[in-house]
């Protein structure tokens, strides 16, 4: 895991600003074990991706909202269901000639 934390490192390699924050001592401790333990080379690295985590679930939660406030426009039956599993098996697939 070390390794991919120093590509990550690498590609989000992007201009940076500094914050600060305060932890207490025991989330401080938890956050150092967490770095250790995962591979990420920094505790900066480790809260960037928390962030990113928490942001991506943000974006995801509003997506489930509008769809539940969609219009419906058919049932979602085993047929329909069917439908889009043999939709995705054609592009996964390699097509035999």
């Amino acid at each position: 895991m070390h390794s991919l934390a120093k590509f990550c490192q690498k590609v989000y390699s992007f201009p940076m600003t500094t914050m600060n924050i305060s932890l207490p001592d025991a989330l401080k401790e938890y956050v150092d074990q967490r770095v250790s333990a995962s591979g990420y080379g920094t505790a900066s690295e480790y809260v960037r991706e928390l962030i990113r985590r928490d942001r991506d679930r943000g974006y995801l939660r509003n997506l489930l909202l509008e769809g539940a406030e969609s219009v419906v426009t058919g049932e979602a039956d085993a047929d329909y269901i069917e439908s889009l599993r043999g939709g995705i098996r054609q592009r996964l697939l390699p097509q035999s000639k």
